[in-house]
């Protein structure tokens, strides 16, 4: 057991050590980093926000604004004129763009009127008046960047992580307020090229912000995005961040962070404050997105509408706006925990209410050490608990610890919005519950195989299974006990035998030994061997049995009842009745497997189960069914007995009294206990060798009940000693001389 015990601990620390090395980053197992997103999934997917009051709106380039404006890229006039009507007519605080401009949008013709405006034709008041008419059809990017120009509007960028040659467009101002060594102190990600707006669109723009996620998962699901990037020595924000500083009048962007090492002054980005908002970060600036629900939870109003004007005024009056695309042929469709197809613009829209709302959840960088030391806590625990739980109790004790890590982990989530692992806990429960579970059912089913094979046909199965439990109670190299053994046999089997056929004998002798074998196991008996047409058993082993004893006569006294039964099947079949006699004795015996080297058995021996089968031999002298010992008669008070007689068996010289069981005490009728008491008196009167008194007494039981033999027996030799006295120091005992 201890062996089986170890093995367990061995695997469950293993499994434990390994989960360590996981959860602090030295060795990660894709496996739970694939659950532990899933769980993320599922807790972001059943604690959506209620009633959340949106301030964003998306302008989106839908297929109903592409079948009116055109296909995209529209003319920069055309957006010119949206910019116009978001601040001039709908008086929206902020539009921030979810794509990037880096071409020109430039007519075959613009080249020439500008050179034409250069010329002598720029004293002509009639080209003059026409010329300016039709600039800003003309002259369309300067159009849409005017349009842009002292407002509050934000651009996209689109940073290249790989290639270094791509650098297309002029980058927004970066965050000035950095330099490059307080940069170096963090992990940010460090793109290698961009592509940018024109500068044309950049320069009068506000700012900008970049709206690439290098923080992809490898599922490629958006969960979390960079608010931060850094680039040639600069810091630049997201298109999120920086439409947020820009709604909030240009809160000033900071950084708070944790120091891991006072001597090389290395630092764990935490946070990220805009004005005094709090942004909880990662080491990286990635923000885990607040997603508030599906797709088109917030606003979407078709671009068409913005430029004809059919929006009502007060859907976007001071709202933060964001411009980007819902249609499945822009590309811009994300995978997300929530849908697979998501809109990337509503992705800033959900980041952008979670910084304004301080919703973001947070996975600050002690849940490291938190999840370090919940796993040791948990794999230690339960690696040396359920091994010595039952499988009923080991499976509560596993179902409770996922119950509290499960409530626990909404706890944190929900009430201080903290992000803490949940599957590698889940995880590491399981897979210990089912390594004790596997491991027990085959270790208990080797275990009970190698009982069934050892004792399967000697104890009934339910106790095989008791076995099971208890193997560290079996002992099959020999040990003295103290246990009881039953003797039975057949009264003139051999007459029975010689008138029957060999297939005929074969059924006769199963189908008594079959109902005498079911009363031994229903009393939890072990079968020792079967002798021809005698039965030997006994209790007390393999598995300790205190009742012994009181199994022991049980059974005899079930067998002589069950005989009756078998008597009339007997007799129904045209078959000869039986009778046989039962002898019970208890004591120390050496029980274990004997044997050779060729054939061993799971047996007792000893002078006490010696005894037991002289007794079941003088069930014929005595003409009685049961006869037992006094050590028996001792250990089971319940019964009522007559005792016998004081006799030397053969083979043993210390005398032995012997008795009759007649049942249990509150069974026996007052008349037969009367009987006893007087049989007993005449048996004292007997032994004192008052010949008279004794004969008188026991004359009277025999006048009573001619039928008991036992008087006649006691009769004769009252006869025989007063012929040939037995002498003074006669001790009352009477030897057999055979078996």
């Amino acid at each position: 057991m201890l062996k089986q015990r170890l093995i367990r601990y061995i695997i469950g620390l293993g499994l434990t050590f390994f989960f360590i090395l996981n959860a602090s980053d030295k060795f990660k197992l894709p496996l739970i980093q694939s659950l532990e997103n899933q769980a993320y999934d599922l807790r972001l997917g059943t604690t959506l926000p209620q009633n959340v009051n949106r301030k964003v709106v998306i302008i989106d380039i839908d297929e109903k604004s592409l079948g009116e404006i055109g296909h995209w890229p529209w003319r920069r006039n055309v957006m010119a004129d949206i910019v116009d009507n978001l601040f001039d007519y709908y008086h929206v605080k902020v539009i921030g763009f979810d794509i990037v401009f880096p071409e020109k949008d430039e007519g075959p013709t613009d080249n020439i009127l500008e050179q034409m405006e250069n010329s002598q034709l720029a004293k002509n008041p009639e080209f003059m008046n026409f010329y300016r008419q039709i600039t800003p059809s003309l002259f369309r990017d300067k159009r849409f960047g005017q349009a842009l120009a002292n407002r509050s509007t934000v651009m996209g960028v689109v940073f290249d992580t790989l290639d270094t040659s791509v650098r297309k467009g002029l980058l927004p101002t970066p965050l000035l307020q950095f330099d490059q060594s307080t940069i170096d102190n963090f992990q940010f990600y460090e793109p290698a090229g961009y592509i940018a707006n024109l500068a044309t669109l950049q320069k009068p723009a506000h700012t900008g912000g970049f709206f690439d996620n290098p923080a992809l998962h490898n599922d490629g699901v958006f969960r979390q995005v960079p608010l931060l990037q850094a680039f040639e020595h600069h810091l630049y924000p997201s298109l999120a961040l920086a439409v947020v500083s820009t709604a909030l009048d240009d809160s000033k962007i900071r950084l708070g962070y944790s120091v891991l090492d006072e001597a090389t002054g290395q630092k764990s980005l935490e946070w990220v404050y805009v004005g005094d908002i709090a942004i909880p970060v990662d080491e990286r600036s990635n923000v885990l997105v607040p997603y508030i629900g599906p797709t088109h939870s917030f606003e979407y109003i078709s671009a068409s509408d913005i430029l004809y004007k059919r929006v009502p005024k007060e859907k976007l009056q001071n709202m933060i706006t964001l411009f980007g695309t819902s249609a499945a042929g822009m590309l811009d469709l994300r995978t997300t925990p929530l849908e697979k197809a998501y809109p990337g613009v509503e992705v800033h829209a959900n980041i952008i209410q979670g910084i304004l709302d301080q919703t973001i959840k947070h996975k600050p960088e002690y849940i490291i050490g938190f999840e370090i030391i919940l796993v040791i806590l948990l794999g230690t625990g339960l690696t040396f608990i359920l091994p010595m739980l039952s499988p009923v109790w080991g499976s509560m004790a596993s179902l409770a610890m996922v119950a509290l890590i499960i409530i626990g982990n909404y706890a944190a989530w929900i009430s201080l919005g903290i992000v803490l692992p949940l599957a590698s806990p889940l995880l590491l429960i399981g897979l210990l519950f089912i390594l004790n579970m596997t491991l027990g059912f085959f270790v208990e089913s080797r275990g009970k195989r190698q009982l069934t094979h050892l004792f399967g046909q000697y104890v009934p199965p339910e106790l095989v299974d008791e076995m099971s439990k208890n193997l560290a109670e079996i002992n099959l190299d020999g040990e003295i006990r103290n246990m009881s053994v039953l003797f039975t046999d057949v009264r003139g089997f051999t007459t029975i035998s010689e008138n029957m056929e060999p297939k005929q004998l074969t059924l006769y002798i199963n189908a008594f030994l079959t109902p005498l074998t079911e009363v031994i196991h229903h009393n939890r008996g072990t079968i020792d061997k079967y002798m021809g047409d005698a039965i030997m058993a006994f209790w007390g082993a393999p598995l300790r049995d205190e009742d012994h004893a009181l199994h022991a006569l049980t059974t005899a006294v079930q067998m002589i009842e069950r005989i009756q039964l078998v008597n009339q099947e007997f007799e129904a079949r045209g078959w000869p009745s039986i009778r046989i006699g039962v002898g019970v004795n208890s004591g120390d015996m050496n029980v274990g497997n004997k044997g050779s080297e060729f054939r061993v058995d799971y047996t007792v021996l000893g002078d006490a189960v010696n005894l037991g089968s002289r007794l079941e031999g003088l069930t014929k002298t005595y003409a009685v069914d049961i006869i037992t010992s006094e050590a028996t008669r001792h250990l089971v008070p319940e019964f009522e007995y007559r005792e016998l007689d004081l006799v030397r068996v053969k083979g043993k010289d210390k005398p032995v009294r012997i008795f009759e069981p007649l049942g249990l005490v509150e069974t026996v009728e007052k008349p037969v206990r009367n009987n006893i008491k007087k049989f007993h008196h005449a048996l004292k009167t007997y032994r004192e060798q008052n010949w008279d008194t004794a004969e008188q007494d026991i004359f009277q039981l025999h006048q009573a009940d001619p039928d008991k033999v036992i008087y006649k027996i006691y009769l004769d030799r009252i006869a025989y000693y007063r012929q040939n006295p037995p002498g003074e120091n006669w001790d009352g005992v009477f030897t057999h001389t055979s078996k």
